[in-house]
């Protein structure tokens, strides 16, 4: 293509400057850059007060608080178990269903205990009935036994006196048994001067005859004299065995006090037996009340129990977590803790929801996690490596923050502790 020539365009003719008005251009331009020069400083003292200022701010801001990633919500979890065995005859609950606390979780088959606690109530009957008559007896034995004790030696006393009156009666027996014997031979010789007489004739026969009377009367007396000698001998021996028995009696009667600590003691024996028949009963009620578990907090439940299980005590059944009672477990490292102290505030924002609650530190753990676990590290080895450790802060929630139950333990949160 062929090029179009270029129209000239004619440019204005320039009015002439005077030399006053140049000169007078010079001079303000000169002013203004003087003006400008006297002025940057002025301008640049408060943007670098305001950059210093903002930096201390940030600074004394990021200074403010410790913050971590490594923490998460914790909580203690509440095993629940039975204390008794038994077969499962009902589940109340299911998983992740939230309880309150006395709520009946699951129920035992009771048979079993329910006649355990009717022969414990038969039992402990049984006690308290012997206890009682054992307890009747005591205040009569003791009384039989003063008595006995006051016969015993009463009967000794005439034992004794029995005795002294058959000796007598013996005494008087043989005096009148030796008077017998003496007229019975006063009666024979006369009976035999008799004889010689009335062969001489110098007697009747009618005196002589009274002769033969009067010796057989002395020798049947002699006989009966003798007889009542041998009947107070007898008295006699029976009134030595008479005092024997009562002697016998009265030391068996001594024995009374014996007799009564042993029956005190077999009433204290029966009431330490009603004691242990009451302990039975009250332990059988207890495992009657066993067979139905409770929930021993509110929470929710993760259960592994289901009905026809045979249930052995110790036995984990379900877990309750309580999560009215979370907390935030926050592992700061050892520098962030030189201004840590319990109760400062903290905020802890829920990786879950994204919520920001409010709480404050409870406590810090009394030595760093390594140190709990199975095999803590050994520095003296030889192998040691210096290294930032880290130590659990617990942090509780404030009242409320977590009325809506949505933290749930092992989320993540990234806790804030403000340190003023």
């Amino acid at each position: 293509m062929a090029t179009l020539p270029r129209p000239e365009i004619e440019e204005p003719e320039s009015e002439p400057v005077s030399t006053n008005e140049e000169n007078e251009i010079s001079r303000r331009d000169t002013a203004k850059r003087s003006r400008f020069k006297f002025r940057s400083p002025l301008v640049l003292i408060p943007l670098a007060l305001l950059v210093v200022a903002g930096t201390a701010l940030l600074l004394l801001y990021f200074s403010s608080y410790e913050s971590t990633d490594d923490a998460q919500v914790d909580v203690h979890l509440y095993p629940v178990s039975p204390r008794v065995s038994g077969y499962v005859i009902k589940v109340n609950v299911s998983d992740n269903q939230y309880v309150e606390q006395g709520t009946v979780l699951v129920e035992i088959d009771p048979k079993d205990y329910q006649v355990a606690v009717a022969r414990a109530q038969a039992d402990l009957a049984n006690a308290e009935a012997t206890a009682k008559s054992l307890n009747i007896t005591v205040p009569i034995t003791s009384v039989n036994t003063s008595s006995q004790l006051r016969f015993a030696a009463s009967d000794v006393e005439n034992a004794k006196a029995g005795i002294v009156a058959a000796e007598k009666q013996l005494a008087a027996a043989h005096a009148q048994v030796e008077q017998a014997e003496a007229n019975d031979v006063k009666a024979q010789d006369d009976l035999e001067r008799y004889k010689r007489l009335v062969a001489k004739q110098n007697v009747s026969e009618q005196t002589y005859d009274q002769a033969i009377a009067a010796a057989k009367a002395s020798t049947a007396n002699v006989a009966a004299v003798r007889a009542s000698e041998a009947a107070a001998q007898q008295t006699v021996q029976q009134a030595n065995d008479r005092l024997i028995q009562a002697e016998a009696n009265h030391s068996a009667a001594q024995t009374g006090p014996q007799q009564v600590a042993s029956s005190n003691a077999r009433a204290l024996a029966a009431a330490a037996d009603v004691q242990q028949k009451r302990a039975a009963l009250e332990q059988a009620e207890l495992n009657l009340q066993y067979t139905k578990i409770i929930a021993p907090v509110s929470g929710e439940v993760n259960k592994s129990v289901v009905v026809g299980l045979n249930v052995q005590p110790g036995q984990q059944l379900l877990t309750i977590v309580p999560l009215d009672e979370v907390w935030i477990t926050a592992n700061f490292k050892e520098t962030q803790l030189r201004r840590m102290r319990v109760g400062q505030s903290a905020k802890i924002k829920v990786d879950a929801t994204g919520a920001t609650l409010r709480g404050h530190v409870d406590s810090i753990a009394g030595a760093t996690g390594p140190l709990f676990s199975l095999l803590p590290p050994e520095n003296a080895t030889g192998n040691y490596v210096k290294v930032v450790e880290r130590l659990p802060v617990k942090i509780v929630l404030e009242p409320g923050e977590n009325r809506d139950r949505r933290l749930r333990p092992g989320m993540n949160v990234v806790p804030k502790v403000y340190l003023r």
